[in-house]
């Protein structure tokens, strides 16, 4: 039972602690973000199993974190609000080509990033051109262009 304990409990801090830290998509990971996941991934497993290193308890563990893996999801395909809670809202980076820096500043997110992913996906080079830059519940950034008048 104490591995059943221990897994809603990580899962839950670890829920939450990636829900404060701001989204990230996995394209958009960096190097460090990658080690960092490592170690933590190194440090939930030692939280999760204890002393108890036994292929049993190594198994209720994951099906624990698996189990309440599910039961999130689909609490999220049926409640909105609950999706809401857990993975927010998208964000509004640029309006009408000007940047809203409160905002930026919130998701952590650079008007350099911003520009990157406008080159990316749509081509365009200068802040001026964008419409709308959102940060998306995923954590990427889709941009609209500036229509021509």
């Amino acid at each position: 039972m104490e591995s059943v304990i221990r897994a809603l409990v990580i899962y839950v801090v670890l829920s939450l602690m990636f829900r404060i830290t701001g989204r990230r998509s996995m394209s958009h990971i960096t190097t460090f973000d990658f080690v960092l996941l490592l170690v933590v991934g190194e440090a939930t497993q030692q939280a999760l199993l204890g002393e108890d290193f036994s292929l049993t308890n190594g198994i209720l563990a994951i099906a624990t974190l698996l189990g309440l893996d599910v039961t999130v999801r689909w609490l999220k395909a049926n409640h909105q609000k609950t999706d809401r809670v857990m993975e927010g809202l998208p964000t509004i980076l640029v309006a009408d080509g000007q940047p809203l820096h409160e905002r930026m500043r919130e998701a952590r997110i650079s008007e350099a990033e911003v520009l990157q992913s406008a080159r990316e996906v749509q081509g365009l080079m200068r802040m001026e051109d964008i419409q709308l830059a959102v940060l998306e519940v995923s954590g990427t950034i889709s941009i609209i262009p500036r229509r021509e008048s």
